[in-house]
């Protein structure tokens, strides 16, 4: 039986900063098997973020093995962030220009 997903302690953090910039944020990290922490709507786009926290080292900031694999066969993108300006950033600059 699966227990309570953890979150990362920055989670919170990189949910209230991409809000700010006007992202819309659905937390995913309940459904585990793998499945990134975040799906972010930003400027017509669905982007997933899996959330590390990134003042731990970086042994503990590694994807579990579920997460390997989960990315591995998603046939979309997958951003990795460690604290709430790298997500902004990431987030601003993974809009695809149609």
């Amino acid at each position: 039986m699966r227990t309570a997903a953890r979150v990362d302690a920055n989670q919170k953090r990189i949910v209230a900063a991409l809000r700010k910039v006007g992202a819309t944020v659905q937390h995913l990290h309940r459904l585990g098997k793998g499945c990134p922490d975040l799906l972010v709507g930003w400027q017509g786009q669905n982007i997933l973020m899996e959330v590390k926290d990134g003042s731990k080292p970086p042994s503990a900031q590694k994807l579990t093995p579920d997460e390997v694999k989960w990315c591995g066969q998603w046939r979309g993108r997958v951003l990795l962030v460690r604290d709430a300006s790298e997500a902004v950033v990431l987030l601003t600059q993974s809009v695809r220009r149609v």
